[in-house]
């Protein structure tokens, strides 16, 4: 089973790489063209600023391959939010994959970015969250996240309720890095590798 993570430019490779060896998986880091589109599940991971990562996505000639993509796709961090309409960081256009536009989060006082464990709550029925269960702490870096609305699967609570988790037809996106979320993190990884297209 072939996954294709992403060489965005603006990721820690290493991590998401070290993550799928554990699974077990089969995986490549790459850019070409042909290789994403011949991989059964595609990772894009992403740390950093929306404006400079879409712009690293255009420089290597991956925006419409991976807007035209048919197999599952799961965004990580940025990733998950270079998957969306927009973003008000920097009024970024993104990926145009998943409707809706990234905000700025608000935190109710509380110090941003948002960084460290958290919990997923109200988990939806789907085939990434087999076996997981609420309460389940992951691990957050990041200042900009998707409301909650009707493709959240599940949410977390930092100041007010955001979309932890997203879902619109073949693609995914984790606003925390599962890489780096212990175990509740390797079974989300596990499940999208079984994700059929």
């Amino acid at each position: 089973m072939a996954v294709a993570i992403v060489d965005t430019g603006c990721a820690n490779l290493a991590s998401v790489v070290f993550a799928f060896d554990r699974l077990g998986a089969t995986h490549t880091v790459t850019r070409d063209v042909d290789v994403i589109e011949s991989a059964d599940h595609i990772v894009l991971p992403g740390v950093g600023a929306m404006p400079f990562a879409m712009e690293q996505l255009r420089a290597r000639g991956l925006v419409n391959i991976l807007r035209n993509l048919n197999q599952p796709i799961l965004g990580i961090c940025l990733g998950m939010q270079m998957l969306f309409d927009g973003s008000e960081e920097g009024v970024a256009n993104g990926l145009g994959l998943i409707d809706g536009t990234v905000l700025q989060m608000d935190a109710g006082g509380a110090p941003l970015p948002h960084m460290g464990w958290n919990t997923l709550e109200n988990l939806a029925d789907d085939p990434l969250l087999n076996d997981i269960e609420a309460g389940g702490y992951v691990y957050y870096v990041h200042s900009f996240a998707a409301p909650a609305g009707n493709k959240t699967l599940a949410t977390t609570t930092y100041g007010q309720p955001f979309s932890a988790i997203i879902k619109q037809d073949n693609i995914y996106g984790c606003q925390f890095h599962p890489e780096r979320s212990g175990q509740t993190g390797a079974k989300i990884l596990a499940n999208f590798l079984k994700v059929k297209s």
